[in-house]
């Protein structure tokens, strides 16, 4: 893909003035990603119904997280959810992320799905974190106690969730790196930590020209 990529004037008028310039390649990125891979009218389509999250669910975020990514606000400012979510009255599931997986998408989750999702972690993963299944796969950068578990779930994968999740862990290790990315893997369960940051995340996807976004997964 060209280095320079157009960006729109839709996109150049987000409601924040300082966009991240990660966020806003990435989203120019996978328009014509959708695009390259005869998908531009399904592309326009969710561009012309969708919707950034309210101010009000953007501040509740920031008091949960209060060091969520800029990248990752301006992304919920272009759009909040793509997964399962309703827009003028029509409900979409549109692949807007990936991950280390080659070729397998994930959804963006809302930012009231975020927010719902708070306890996630120490509700379903906390033996893991506490590394009572010696078979299971768990990266020495994420921490081994679910005492101040602080992990933002902001993505599932294409068959809702069941494979993978991702994670903003705001709590690693002492190897770790506050803000790092943790997928989930199922069967077999793995946590692995795929990027230092949402930002590294973001460029990673645009330096794989977005592999997630291909015919045979559009179809």
């Amino acid at each position: 893909m060209d280095n320079e990529l157009w960006i729109s004037p839709e996109i150049r008028n987000l409601e924040t003035k300082n966009m991240d310039q990660t966020a806003q390649q990435y989203i120019s990125g996978l328009k014509k990603a959708y695009s390259e891979n005869q998908a531009g009218e399904s592309w326009d389509h969710f561009e012309k119904i969708k919707h950034g999250a309210s101010h009000e669910d953007i501040e509740r975020l920031f008091g949960i997280y209060p060091d969520i990514p800029d990248a990752l606000v301006c992304l919920l400012k272009y759009v909040d959810g793509t997964y399962w979510r309703e827009y003028e009255g029509e409900e979409i599931a549109f692949y807007f992320l990936g991950s280390d997986m080659q070729g397998y998408p994930y959804y963006l989750l809302s930012s009231r799905e975020m927010i719902e999702d708070k306890d996630m972690a120490v509700k379903y993963y906390s033996d893991y974190i506490d590394r009572k299944y010696q078979e299971v796969e768990i990266n020495k950068k994420i921490t081994g106690t679910t005492k101040g578990l602080k992990w933002l779930h902001f993505s599932d994968c294409m068959n809702n969730g069941g494979t993978s999740q991702l994670f903003i862990d705001f709590s690693p290790s002492e190897t770790g790196t506050k803000g790092q990315i943790i997928r989930f893997l199922h069967d077999p369960d793995e946590f692995s930590v795929i990027a230092d940051s949402f930002e590294e995340y973001l460029q990673q996807l645009i330096d794989k020209e977005y592999d997630f976004i291909n015919e045979d997964v559009l179809e």
